[in-house]
């Protein structure tokens, strides 16, 4: 009991150290609502946008208007859809990217590689002749990271070839262990990519930073942004969906890849209070990303206090709502995503266990894993770095299933055994995840 009462002492003192930026939180959560609320007025949002349909939705249309009106508004875009039928970020990258490119295109990822999930849509691992962009004939080049993580500015000054059409930038960090990009880097590097070619076109993936900053990046020049709704935009109450934002062309145009050219954004059913819970989450999604901010000051300022390695670093300002700690073994890694599980509302009595999951699994691992997953999570460690780095452990005791913007964290099972936390409805629930992490390890 003592030494439970003396963890909590020292998260308390932690917080108590973080008052100018936890004000400075509330100060950003007060700016996005008061841009929300004016997009809110201003198209004139009424109940009768709640109802849902069935068959082809055509009868919600004016729900689903409002909606993109509302949100296009919000992100500084000239148009949006934001769709229940998009059910992942990953899904609707896809779409963006599927509207910008045709054979013989080239996709130039300017921020390293893009996250794991990308990897078949592009065609870096095997999509199994399933339509990657690789077996459309679009080509692929990567802008690798500088060695202090950052964007590689001079490289990228020259990056761009005449048949580059798309320039893909990840905003948030992924499994990388480096700095999540503003919004001013995001425009710079558009400028960049712009001086050398006005029409190649500009594709941010924008998870994880909406309202993380009082501006979005189509208000720096963005073609189009995408993201997932189950993420920061819903609120913690959507409970799918996504959206892809920017020029009018290029939105109807990912609208056709979603539906079917000639269909676009005019069909598409939602079922139950899914649009309430879309306008809702959308209003209360800067609160909800405040509470998440905060959360990640406190993982820094608590675990580099005890000499773990984290990015961002304690204290600096945030540019996503994820917060990564070097934990350096195995066991703390495991005992981390156990610690969260332990403290979620949903399955607190369940164990995360490390495996394969859609989207980030070779198929050999799927093979394996499918006939020795015991065996490959007491093996993982000692695994050459090809086949582990696929193994990721997850921890998310969440109402909706995959909803990183409540309390969540995983990370690939490969050194340094770093751990990414996300979310939070309050940023109580990481003090108390904090207490049970440091009596864990």
């Amino acid at each position: 009991m003592h030494e439970t009462k003396r963890i909590f002492y020292y998260v308390v003192k932690a917080v108590d150290s973080l008052y100018s930026e936890f004000r400075a939180v509330d100060n950003l959560v007060a700016c996005n609502t008061s841009r929300i609320l004016k997009a809110f007025q201003r198209a004139r949002v009424g109940s009768h946008h709640f109802g849902g349909s069935t068959g082809y939705g055509h009868d919600e249309a004016g729900g689903r208007e409002a909606l993109d009106q509302v949100f296009a508004e919000i992100v500084g875009a000239e148009s949006a859809i934001v769709r229940s039928q998009f059910f992942s970020g990953t899904h609707a990258i896809t779409c963006a990217l599927f509207a910008f490119l045709r054979p013989g295109d080239e996709l130039l990822a300017v921020a390293g590689a893009p996250y794991d999930t990308l990897e078949e849509v592009i065609g870096k691992r095997d999509s199994h002749g399933l339509g990657s962009l690789k077996d459309f004939g679009v080509e692929y080049r990567e802008v690798p990271l500088a060695e202090n993580g950052s964007l590689d500015w001079e490289a990228l000054k020259s990056a761009l070839r005449p048949h580059t059409k798309c320039a893909l930038i990840q905003r948030s960090c992924g499994y990388s262990w480096r700095r999540s990009l503003s919004v001013d880097e995001i425009g710079t590097a558009i400028k960049i990519i712009k001086m050398q070619n006005p029409n190649c076109l500009v594709m941010v993936d924008n998870c994880y930073g909406e309202f993380v900053e009082i501006v979005e990046p189509p208000m720096v020049g963005a073609d189009l942004i995408a993201g997932s709704l189950i993420k920061n935009p819903g609120g913690t109450i959507a409970p799918c969906g996504g959206y892809v934002a920017g020029r009018k062309h290029w939105v109807e145009a990912a609208a056709a890849r979603l539906s079917a050219p000639g269909l676009g954004t005019d069909c598409g059913s939602t079922s139950g209070d899914i649009m309430r819970a879309f306008f809702q989450g959308l209003f209360i999604s800067p609160q909800m990303v405040g509470e998440a901010i905060k959360g990640t000051l406190l993982i820094a300022e608590v675990m580099a206090s005890k000499g773990y390695k984290v990015q961002p670093l304690p204290r600096v300002p945030r540019h996503d709502t994820v917060q990564a700690v070097q934990l350096g073994s195995r066991k703390h890694l495991l005992a981390f995503c156990e610690a969260v599980q332990r403290s979620s509302p949903v399955g607190s009595f369940t164990k995360p266990i490390a495996g394969t999951t859609p989207g980030y699994a070779s198929e050999i691992l799927e093979l394996l894993y499918n006939s020795f997953r015991y065996f490959l999570v007491k093996m993982s460690s000692k695994m050459p770095h090809r086949l582990r780095m696929r193994i990721v452990i997850f921890a998310d005791g969440t109402f909706i299933d995959g909803s990183t913007s409540e309390l969540s964290c995983d990370g690939p099972l490969r050194e340094p055994f770093a751990v990414f936390c996300q979310g939070g409805t309050h940023w109580t629930q990481w003090g108390l995840v904090l207490g049970e992490v440091l009596k864990a390890i």
